[in-house]
């Protein structure tokens, strides 16, 4: 490992040359270990140097990982927030970002519900899986359809079992989907990256919204691109515990260089 201050003082600049910005825990990384900062800079500046999203757009993925509530990271996504202001987002633009990741609650459903109902039958509590749907929710399914682009195994649970519920998520869920700013491809690249996220893996919320981008026009370098964003979420282990780390060293009286 190169630690002279010369190589530091290097990957420094290029850091700040290639992403634009420089965080205090860079510097505690760039004490610690300067060859590790640079392989780091190395994966996370290639959607930067030889991308095909706009920076705007790759800024309000890292706002939407951020703010997801599977990670809740608040230093980032003041961070990307920032960022995407600069790029020249507007307000209505991030504030659709925070609302389709604000959905994210609805995979306790997505995935919870049908096992309920699967464990309701199994009890001899149920309703069968082929029973019909009440009228009522017939409506809702093409509003859902047409509105939302889905209707699912949970959604036909959910009409039999919690049907107020079930509508009172879809007025929840529409106005992110049927107005706003954004283009209908990037909603789906937002949705694809909270899905994707380390912090969630929700392999069939991934399928579909791949699905949904790729009817929206997506190449496979952009949803390429959308993935390599996500995957970088793994380096706040060093930003959260670099500073820590630094601290401790700090109080046990040992040099961090």
């Amino acid at each position: 490992m190169d630690t002279s201050d010369a190589h530091r003082q290097a990957v420094k600049a290029d850091f700040i040359a290639r992403r634009g910005y420089w965080a205090p825990w860079h510097e505690g990384l760039l004490a610690l270990n300067p060859d590790f900062l640079e392989a780091y800079l190395g994966m996370t500046s290639l959607a930067w140097t030889n991308g095909v999203l706009e920076p705007k757009l790759k800024e309000f993925i890292y706002i939407a990982i951020d703010a997801a509530t599977t990670h809740l990271y608040l230093r980032g996504l003041r961070l990307h927030i920032g960022t995407a202001l600069q790029y020249g987002a507007t307000k209505e633009e991030i504030m659709e970002v925070l609302q389709i990741v604000s959905q994210l609650g609805w995979h306790t459903c997505s995935v919870g519900v049908p096992i309920l109902a699967d464990e309701l039958r199994k009890a001899g509590l149920g309703a069968p899986a082929d029973a019909p749907l009440p009228a009522e929710a017939q409506a809702l399914r093409a509003k859902f359809e047409q509105d939302l682009g889905y209707w699912d195994e949970c959604c036909d649970e959910l009409a039999r079992l919690a049907p107020a519920f079930l509508e009172a998520y879809y007025r929840f869920s529409r106005e992110a989907w049927t107005s706003g700013v954004l283009e209908p491809k990037v909603k789906e690249f937002i949705a694809l990256s909270v899905n994707a996220s380390t912090t969630h893996l929700h392999e069939a919320g991934m399928r579909m919204h791949i699905r949904r981008a790729i009817a929206c026009g997506a190449t496979a370098a952009e949803l390429m691109e959308v993935l390599q964003l996500t995957s970088v979420l793994g380096i706040h282990t060093c930003s959260i515990g670099v500073p820590v780390f630094t601290d401790e060293l700090a109080r046990a009286g040992q040099p961090v260089v």
